[in-house]
C-alpha cells in the first residue's frame, strides 16, 4: 500500500512540472506579443505627431498668406466675406442664412456672378459690386452703362463671349465658359453668364 501512494505522488509532481512549464511558455509567448505591439504603437504616435505638425506648418503658411477677411452687406442682404490671398487675388464668399452659396475668385483678373437676379463683381484689387438686373440677352449688341457696348456672340453650350466697344473700338472682352465672368470698365461693372445673360452697373 505504501509503495503505492509513492507511485501515485511522484506521478502527480510530473503532472505539476508540465504544467507549470506550459504555463510559463504561454506566459512568455504572451509577453513576446506585448513587446512586438510596443514598436507599432510607438510608430502611430510618431506618424501621428508628424502629422499634426505638417497641418499646424500648413495652417501657418496659410495665415501669413491670407490677410483677416472682411465683410460686406451685398444689395439683396447677403454678406460677401471678402479674404486677400496674395497681391492680386481676392476670394469672396456669398453667405446667405449662416451659409456660403457662392464664392468668387480674383485671382489677377475680374470675376463676376449672376445669383438669381443680384449680380456681383469682385475686382483683384478686392473692390466688390452688386446690383440688382434682369439683364440683357445675347446674341446681339448692346449698350452698357457708362456709354459701352458689347458684342455678344455664342461660341459653345455654356460658352458665350462678349467684346466691350468703347469709342476708340474693341477694349476688353469677357469670356463666360462654363461659368460665368465679370469685368470692371473703368469703374463699370459687367458680368456676362455662360447663358448669354449680360448686365452692367455704375
Amino acid at each position: 500500500m505504501t509503495t503505492r501512494r509513492t507511485r501515485r505522488s511522484a506521478r502527480s509532481a510530473t503532472l505539476l512540472a508540465v504544467a507549470a512549464a506550459a504555463a510559463f511558455s504561454v506566459t512568455a509567448c504572451q509577453s513576446g506579443d506585448n513587446d512586438a505591439s510596443g514598436p507599432h504603437k510607438a510608430s502611430t504616435s510618431t506618424s501621428t505627431s508628424t502629422q499634426s505638425q505638417a497641418q499646424n506648418d500648413s495652417a501657418s503658411l496659410t495665415s501669413k498668406n491670407a490677410s483677416a477677411a472682411r465683410t460686406q452687406t451685398l444689395v439683396d442682404g447677403s454678406k460677401a466675406k471678402i479674404s486677400k490671398l496674395d497681391g492680386q487675388h481676392y476670394r469672396a464668399e456669398i453667405v446667405s442664412d449662416g451659409a456660403v452659396v457662392a464664392t468668387l475668385d480674383a485671382d489677377g483678373r475680374d470675376a463676376g456672378m449672376d445669383g438669381n437676379g443680384m449680380f456681383v463683381t469682385l475686382t483683384p484689387g478686392g473692390q466688390i459690386s452688386s446690383w440688382m438686373d434682369a439683364g440683357q440677352q445675347g446674341p446681339g449688341t448692346f449698350n452698357l452703362e457708362g456709354g459701352w457696348k458689347a458684342k455678344i456672340t455664342k461660341q459653345d453650350e455654356d460658352h458665350y463671349r462678349a467684346q466691350i466697344i468703347g469709342q476708340d473700338g474693341v477694349m476688353g472682352t469677357i469670356d463666360a465658359n462654363g461659368h460665368d465672368a465679370g469685368l470692371d470698365a473703368n469703374g463699370v461693372s459687367i458680368v456676362l453668364t455662360t447663358g448669354g445673360l449680360i448686365s452692367s452697373h455704375k
